[in-house]
């Protein structure tokens, strides 16, 4: 929880080393900004504490949250418009800030293309299952909860995950985080690695104007007309989980790198950075694929429905972990269960009969029967009135046994990470509480607060996605910055 000391800027010695922008962490953010800050001019330094790029942002599969009529989805089929977009991120995210969804949809079609050309391409296919990441190669699928109540019947669906032509649910954003390397040593960078921002240097008029870093037992400072910290969230710094969301302690699996410790959130708060949505994770323990298990019903403890099955796994296991005991359980019939090929939720038992099945669970008596006997009405004419789940999902479960799979947090394996961070600007500029500016300081990716909020209204690929798309604002930002103070 510790927050660095500012180093005055009046202790910079005369000969300390200049750059026009200096950005702070390689992963998806922190290169787009480099990036495009050098491409406007602007001598920049890139400080990476690790040995190589990358960041988290390599871990992940390669989900980027693009839309408004990208060429993905013209050449599948799939009609989609900025206001669509835009309307559907509106309803959906906890807080939203209009201005940075508007710019992020209105830019999003030219966001797509500017990373095309980093040197790959986006296959022109659609995935229609459920899943948590396409598979295969597919370049679009629903990640989100466009096909769920009540958005959809606030604005038409569409898909809008965007995967990179890796195949398999890990790793895919390696290839883009390889280009962005190569674009960014192009562009004449310089990059540092395993060199590691330690203090911002601040002025007497509370103004950022460096860092001080260490790499070893090496320690230096170097001024500059802006810094854009991109340095990631906090979900490895057991400390500020504590103290901001408990919840990712315990008994979750974290998912992050070493260098996700909060350091350029606490290096934002030196200079007075105000910090938005802390308390708000992502959780998730996905109970599909196969995709024939969402058409089942999750109750919790009591033996009630709770969630509309078909949503987002993200928004499921919002509500799950909202029961009582953080307990639920998934019931499918034997039309419907199948073996799962992510078993991150086991396969708690099967029962020969409904009542059986209610007793194993312990679930109070009669309470099972009657959910699953009206959950079998509806489903069997297409409605769900209680929770409004789509008609595409929705099936008798009638056919016995019944195999129940455990939701249960502690029995399934949940991962999450953190979504809270720095409050900015729609360019990345770092406000205070009051809502002023610090001036000189720029923040993007999960170091700050931009689109994604919560679980509940979380799509995939939006962390990619805002991270590049904010981050590339903050980099140009930063360079007009430098050129300003120049003239």
């Amino acid at each position: 929880m510790a927050v660095p000391p500012v180093v005055p800027a009046a202790d910079l010695p005369a000969d300390a080393e200049r750059f026009d922008v200096v950005v702070v962490g390689f992963g998806i953010a922190g290169g787009c900004a480099a990036l495009e800050a050098a491409r406007s001019g602007a001598r920049v330094l890139l400080l990476e504490r690790a040995a190589v790029h990358g960041g988290t942002s390599s871990m992940s599969g390669g989900h980027f949250y693009l839309g408004g009529g990208t060429a993905v989805q013209k050449a599948t089929g799939h009609d989609d418009t900025v206001e669509a977009m835009a309307r559907y991120l509106m309803e959906s995210t906890k807080d939203p800030d209009e201005e940075k969804i508007r710019a992020y949809c209105a830019g999003s079609v030219a966001h797509f293309d500017w990373l095309e050309a980093l040197g790959f391409e986006f296959e022109r296919s659609y995935f229609p299952g459920k899943a948590v990441i396409q598979p295969g190669t597919e370049g679009l699928m629903f990640t989100g909860n466009e096909k769920v109540w009540p958005f959809r019947d606030e604005v038409a669906p569409a898909p809008r995950g965007h995967k990179v032509p890796v195949p398999g649910d890990t790793e895919g954003t390696k290839i883009v985080m390889d280009l962005l390397r190569d674009r960014v040593e192009e562009a004449g960078v310089e990059v540092r690695y395993e060199t590691g921002a330690t203090n911002l240097v601040v002025d007497a008029g509370g103004t950022v104007t460096g860092v001080a870093w260490r790499n070893f037992d090496r320690t230096g400072a170097v001024a500059a007309a802006a810094v854009v910290l991109a340095a990631g969230g906090f979900v490895m710094n057991a400390d500020m989980v504590a103290a901001y969301t408990p919840a990712l302690g315990e008994k979750l699996f974290t998912l992050g790198s070493t260098y996700d410790d909060g350091l350029g959130i606490r290096l934002g708060q030196s200079a007075g950075a105000a910090l938005e949505h802390m308390d708000e994770p992502f959780i998730t323990a996905p109970f599909y694929p196969p995709s024939s298990l969402v058409k089942g019903l999750i109750v919790n403890n009591r033996g009630e429905r709770f969630v509309a099955e078909d949503s987002y796994h993200a928004r499921t296991s919002y509500f799950v972990l909202k029961q009582p005991g953080a307990a639920a359980y998934l019931i499918a019939d034997s039309d419907h269960m199948d073996e799962q090929r992510m078993p991150l939720v086991p396969l708690k038992d099967g029962y020969e009969t409904i009542e059986e099945m209610e007793a194993g669970l312990k679930l109070p008596p009669g309470s099972l029967t009657a959910t699953m006997a009206r959950y079998n009405e509806h489903a069997a004419r297409g409605e769900d009135p209680d929770f409004h789940k789509h008609p595409d999902w929705l099936a008798p479960q009638t056919n016995g046994p019944w195999g129940v799979y455990d939701l249960t947090l502690g029995t399934a394996l949940y991962a999450g990470f953190t979504l809270g961070g720095m409050a900015t600007t729609v360019d990345g500029e770092v406000r205070r509480p009051d809502g002023s500016v610090i001036g000189g300081l720029y923040a993007a990716g999960a170091c700050a607060s931009n689109i994604a909020q919560d679980g509940a209204g979380y799509c995939s690929g939006t962390q990619l996605g805002e991270g590049s798309f904010f981050g590339r604002r903050a980099g140009i930002a930063a360079a007009a910055r430098a050129r300003a103070a120049t003239r």
